[in-house]
């Protein structure tokens, strides 16, 4: 029974250091969807489901919940977004080329139409795309794909 209780008081001491060490922000104060969507026009529809269910995981500007404030979720959700700028950013279109620009877009129809994205853990509290949202998203980003493939020549 010590030895349980050792461990529990473990526990509780790095529960408690660990709200003091938080992982850094993804918060930048530039506009950072501003190329991305000026180069590949979504309408006003897609332009929501990206700001609702995308960006915060794939730009450098993250809207946290309340809940992020607390550890261990901030570092699960900061591992979350790293892993989703490090596969898609927004923030970033401007630095990519025409062809990873294509594949980029053919990525986003393949894993919204697959439903990987946006992942489960995501929806748990914001919800899923709806069959429409996937829709439109999945159009826009096959017109948006085959506008680059016309630009590379193929």
């Amino acid at each position: 029974m010590k030895i349980v209780k050792k461990i529990l008081l473990a526990l509780l001491v790095i529960l408690v250091v660990l709200q003091f060490i938080r992982p850094d922000k993804n918060l930048s104060d530039q506009d950072v969807t501003d190329v991305f969507e000026t180069e590949t026009q979504p309408n006003k529809e897609v332009v929501a489901i990206l700001e609702n269910k995308c960006y915060d995981c794939h730009s450098n500007n993250t809207e946290y919940p309340w809940y992020a404030e607390v550890a261990p979720i901030s570092y699960w959700l900061d591992g979350h977004i790293e892993e989703g700028k490090e596969h898609f950013n927004v923030s970033e279109w401007a630095t990519y080329d025409l062809e990873k620009k294509e594949h980029k877009m053919e990525e986003l129809v393949e894993e919204v139409e697959e439903d990987k994205m946006p992942e489960s853990s995501y929806t748990w509290i914001h919800g899923n795309l709806t069959p429409d949202e996937k829709e439109k998203l999945m159009e826009w980003g096959k017109q948006v794909r085959m506008a680059y493939k016309d630009k590379m020549g193929g």
